[in-house]
């Protein structure tokens, strides 16, 4: 279904009504903002808090959706009024200048771009809206003083996950899957294999990617992510790790039908309703906290202490991590301590982590 723009303000007493949207096309465009629109050189009194979803939109039960919590706990804690926009299929840079616009004219303080796709375009309103905080996830390469680079470092959470498939494994193959074979993904693969390898010099990696860039759309495809983890399946793996989004649930759907392993990614995926039926086949799920970082610097604002520049979140502070939410993962006390000394190791510095494959 081709996704559709969408402006909403959300109040605390509809925080809970929030909860239960979807992220698909088909919904009505609404703004319950009082706040004026203006030209693009000037700003309003703050709004609130917004935020740009990435491919995939809210409802992924991954990325977005942990970017989507920060907000909502900043709505429930904070008493900050928030504001969300979908991205459309096949959208341009122009499309992505024009969504922040609006947000920032709107008012909303901060405004944050959900993923390295809105780069460019955040360095184009940014200059803009001198008095307006922006926030860009997973991108370092756009720098200003009202700009704040929210990074995670992704290669430490997927070492843990490769450590995890390697012990979990009895066939001593697994998968890897990226939506998009961009640098940010590769680091998600370059510390799974590492993990792979160095916890079992003969295990086998099969890594692929769902499509190239500038083609994005591999974040958004269940339907590629289930056919091409049941060929990594059908090629002996019995743990598939996916690092792609939307399309990761599909990838865990195969898993699970063949009564294998999954990896879930971004948010802790076992938990994610959209994938109940396939929990028990959510082995763990290397976690960003996206969330935190989406709530930080909204508060960070709210505070009048805006954060600006990089702000990095690594297995020191917990930002990136494996998740223990399967009791049966629990249970495997050897790849628990595996993991655990690999985390240990890590931060003690006696473990670098590669960031390309």
């Amino acid at each position: 279904m081709r996704r559709i723009t969408r402006i909403a303000t959300v109040g605390i007493a509809s925080a809970a009504l929030a909860l239960s949207a979807t992220a698909c096309g088909g919904k009505k465009s609404s703004d319950a903002s009082s706040s004026s629109s203006s030209s693009s050189s000037s700003e309003t009194k703050s709004a609130g808090a917004a935020i740009a979803y990435d491919v995939g939109g809210r409802g992924d039960q991954s990325f977005n959706d942990a970017a989507y919590a920060g907000l909502e706990k900043a709505a429930k804690d904070l008493k900050v009024k928030t504001a969300e926009a979908e991205p459309t299929e096949g959208e341009s840079e122009a499309d992505k200048v024009q969504r922040l616009t609006e947000l920032a004219r709107k008012g909303n303080n901060p405004v944050i771009g959900v993923g390295f796709s809105y780069a460019p375009a955040i360095k184009k309103v940014a200059a803009k809206f001198p008095n307006t905080t922006f926030g860009i996830i997973d991108d370092t390469s756009v720098t200003e003083k009202n700009i704040a680079n929210l990074v995670f470092n992704e290669e430490q959470g997927s070492y843990l996950a490769g450590v995890a498939a390697a012990k979990a494994s009895k066939s001593n193959t697994v998968g890897f899957i990226g939506g998009v074979e961009v640098p940010l993904i590769k680091k998600f693969q370059a510390g799974f294999e590492q993990g792979v390898k160095d916890t079992n010099p003969n295990a086998k990696v099969l890594s692929a990617y769902l499509t190239q860039p500038p083609d994005f759309s591999g974040f958004a495809k269940p339907d590629l992510g289930k056919a091409t983890a049941k060929g990594q399946l059908d090629g002996g793996a019995d743990v598939i790790y996916a690092a792609a989004g939307l399309a990761g649930s599909g990838a865990i759907e195969a898993a699970s039908s063949a009564g294998k392993w999954a990896i879930g990614v971004d948010s802790d995926q076992y938990n994610q309703a959209g994938l109940s039926k396939y929990k028990d086949h959510i082995l763990t799920s290397v976690t960003k906290d996206v969330s935190d970082a989406v709530y930080n610097l909204i508060k960070s604002v709210k505070d009048g202490k805006p954060e600006s520049g990089e702000v990095r979140y690594g297995l020191d502070k917990n930002g990136v991590g494996l998740a223990d939410s399967n009791p049966k993962y629990k249970e495997m006390t050897d790849v628990t301590a595996a993991v655990e000394k690999a985390k240990a190791d890590i931060i003690a510095k006696k473990i670098t982590v590669k960031t390309t494959p």
